[in-house]
């Protein structure tokens, strides 16, 4: 079947403020058939434990992204030159029910997207998702090495009683055999805890874990380095939690943690995982109402887009990756 190489909507054509709602203003498609990567929306914080709002965080991302051109002037990278790329809209949750709401991410993200060997793009929504997205990303490459940039450590055992939650994911897909931990890492934990061990147990299974304080002041570049070493080829996942960023640069979120990453880190972070056989990518946890400027939305956005220009087969300057 001949590819389409889908374009944004270019302001030239039509002005940013307007036309579809999609990101970075691409096609929407019913699936992921004949694509190699996708975005798809989680508007989901029912999965939350402090302030919600991350349900309009993909609607926002969106806005947002109109901002973005097709070319990576920092890296070269023009995905859309050699990647087909479509946006396929939000998965089907019930705002009544977490867990029908994680049940339909997995079916959703692997129906409409794994069963057509895509790549997935998640714009959430809270860190629950990450667990059903695993679910469904290792039906078809079996556990993954993980990379996790946030503030908190998510492996919580259970919270109000409920072991499905936004602090628990790590844990539970550890548990489900959904990430090979001793080929994962943890990039940027901080804050105040409930005991002093609280970053301890992904430590202990073999997670190697990057502190906040280990990052102040540095170029992430030399760690991205020692990551893909890590890694290696194996397929592997990539969640970024809004929250790893310092709030003065992303305010909007539910949990905040000063001392945090700034987005030149970020930008480290995601480029360095050119090369890195990633087989999926998230942003979360961006809560809209908590940054009535958009500087949260617009952050993500922009991380978004430089996860698709490392992607597999992502052109960069006439030479794919």
């Amino acid at each position: 079947m001949e590819k389409n190489f889908y374009q944004p909507l270019s302001a030239n054509v039509a002005p940013k403020f307007g036309a579809p709602t999609t990101f970075m203003r691409l096609p929407q498609r019913e699936d992921a058939s004949g694509l190699d990567a996708c975005f798809y929306g989680l508007p989901m914080d029912w999965g939350t434990s402090a302030r919600s709002g991350t349900r309009l965080g993909p609607r926002q991302v969106r806005a947002e992204s109109t901002q973005i051109r097709p070319y990576n002037m920092g890296t070269g990278a023009g995905p859309f030159s050699s990647l087909s790329i479509a946006d396929i809209g939000d998965a089907p949750l019930n705002p009544y029910n977490l867990l029908k709401s994680v049940e339909a991410i997995e079916e959703f993200v692997t129906k409409k997207i794994i069963d057509f060997n895509c790549i997935p793009l998640a714009i959430g929504g809270d860190h629950t998702v990450l667990l059903p997205i695993l679910r469904a990303v290792a039906k078809k490459s079996g556990p993954v090495c993980l990379i996790h940039v946030d503030a908190h450590a998510d492996t919580n055992d259970v919270m109000q009683g409920e072991t499905i939650a936004h602090g628990t994911p790590v844990r539970r897909a550890f548990e489900e055999c959904l990430i090979i931990p001793d080929h994962s890492i943890q990039i940027g934990l901080r804050g105040s805890g409930y005991s002093a061990e609280d970053f301890d147990w992904g430590k202990q299974k073999g997670i190697r874990v990057v502190e906040a304080e280990k990052c102040w002041h540095k170029s992430l570049t030399p760690l991205m380095s020692e990551v893909r070493q890590l890694v290696g080829n194996r397929p592997t996942y990539l969640s970024f939690d809004i929250d790893a960023l310092d709030p003065a640069y992303a305010p909007g979120t539910g949990t905040l943690e000063v001392g945090g990453l700034n987005p030149i880190q970020a930008l480290e972070i995601i480029r360095g995982c050119q090369g890195i056989n990633l087989v999926g990518c998230d942003c979360v946890e961006v809560s809209p109402p908590y940054d009535p400027y958009g500087r949260t939305a617009t952050l993500a956005a922009n991380l978004l887009f430089e996860m698709l220009c490392v992607l597999p087969g992502a052109n960069y300057k006439g030479s794919a990756v």
